[in-house]
């Protein structure tokens, strides 16, 4: 790592994730590479600290990304030019849904690095307001997703359109048939990176499921969670219409909600996204488009109101919770059928999944009994890691204070007695006189 870079890394960051750590060298020395890592293991940075520094400022594009979705490239984007500004180098994204004459404008500036979704990029390219002809590294971001079906070809023709020297580098999640084939469709020897049984960057994440039926008692389930203190989550839906009526029913119950759809223009979901992360949005409403790459800092919960039908699908949407070592809590919603067959479908991942139940703006996996007080999730795992962490009090108030945060009751109008208090001491005085 450059000296830049690294003095910045020691600023932010204690430690190179599992995954940083086994691609390096190989991007360095110009080596095509495929890296499988966990969610939430620094991917990106994975891709971004070895490459930028072989960009040489003012040369034409020589690196580019592709990610699957507009909020994902934007995040990538925003990252790689926090590092690029120290180097004196340019990165533009182009994604879809944002102003193409304002995007092709940018890149008469000749960028150094683009970000993009695949459309935009080959739309640019067969205008010939991209041009790759000194392009040194092509990246493929959530690699499992890229290589499936029409956006596979797109990929294909990107790739053609870049030199025959150009490094390829493909990172994913998880692991998919098409990988085996990576070396016949892109002509190159690639060296497999897989750190998914090393890396231990992911915090402890809790599977469980709440008993709703129908789209309208699944909508009432999102209301009550709502209203636990500090819970905040993307919630998963298979299809855009089952999305925007739970978002007009909530939203006629004045509950703060967002919605990331497919027609958004870009400036709505930029919005949505921002209000999120600032907190502004309890629940943030999406289909699988946020599933991928999408980083949002301690997120407490991911809500599946569509079941997926995919593993993969599930791992990715579970990804957004428990980044970077933080707790988290999945929750689906679904009847015992719906659940049985959910079960069946993470037989082979380390998803258990239990019932949860809410109580009194709790949310617990404990039953509740009348006058029987409920115990939080949030103090449950704060209870477990004080019994494996007791010779660090420091440590044991910090996991307190991070697993209990969203689970705690709201304490309404606490200060409602403190309002008028100096008023009603002058009466006193002045009745006292008399």
């Amino acid at each position: 790592m450059i000296k830049q870079f690294q003095e910045h890394f020691n600023e932010r960051y204690q430690e190179p994730t599992a995954i940083q750590s086994a691609v390096a060298e190989a991007l360095e020395n110009d080596k095509s590479v495929l890296g499988i890592a966990p969610t939430g293991s620094g991917k990106t940075l994975a891709f971004t600290l070895p490459l930028l520094p072989k960009v040489m400022p003012g040369t034409g594009t020589q690196l580019l990304v592709l990610s699957p979705s507009q909020e994902l490239a934007l995040q990538t984007a925003r990252v790689m030019r926090e590092w690029a500004t120290l180097i004196g180098v340019k990165v533009q994204s182009l994604t879809g849904g944002a102003n193409l004459r304002r995007q092709v404008m940018k890149l008469h500036e000749h960028p150094d690095v683009v970000v993009g979704t695949p459309g935009r990029v080959l739309h640019m390219l067969d205008n010939h307001h991209l041009k790759l002809g000194h392009l040194q590294t092509l990246v493929i971001d959530e690699a499992d997703d890229l290589l499936q079906d029409d956006t596979q070809a797109v990929v294909e023709d990107i790739e053609r359109a870049t030199p025959l020297s150009t490094q390829l580098a493909f990172f994913s999640a998880t692991k998919a048939p098409v990988f085996d084939d990576l070396d016949v469709l892109f002509g190159r020897d690639i060296v497999t990176f897989d750190v998914r049984n090393t890396d231990h960057s992911r915090g402890p994440v809790k599977h469980g499921y709440l008993t709703a039926r129908t789209n309208q008692q699944k909508t009432a389930t999102l209301r009550r969670l709502a209203s636990v203190k500090d819970f905040r989550a993307l919630v998963f839906f298979n299809s855009t219409r089952t999305l925007n009526y739970a978002a007009s029913r909530l939203r006629h119950e004045h509950v703060a909600v967002g919605t990331l759809g497919g027609r958004q223009r870009q400036v709505q979901r930029e919005k949505a996204m921002r209000m999120f992360r600032k907190r502004q949005l309890k629940l943030l409403l999406t289909t699988d488009l946020a599933a991928r790459g999408l980083d949002i800092p301690k997120l407490p919960g991911i809500i599946n109101f569509d079941l997926p039908k995919k593993t993969n699908t599930y791992i990715h949407r579970a990804g957004r919770t428990g980044r970077q070592g933080e707790p988290g809590v999945v929750l689906n919603l679904g009847d015992d059928h719906d659940i049985r067959d959910l079960k069946k479908l993470l037989k082979d991942t380390d998803a258990q999944l239990v019932r949860m139940y809410i109580s009194n703006d709790q949310l617990t996996d404990q039953k509740p009994v009348a006058g029987q007080k409920v115990v939080s999730l949030g103090k449950q795992a704060s209870h477990r890691l004080q019994e494996a962490q007791h010779d660090d009090g420091s440590v044991q108030k910090q996991v307190h204070k991070t697993l209990s945060s969203f689970s705690k009751p709201h304490r309404k109008h606490h200060k409602k007695n403190r309002k008028n208090k100096g008023i009603r001491l002058k009466h006193r005085r002045k009745n006292a006189g008399k």
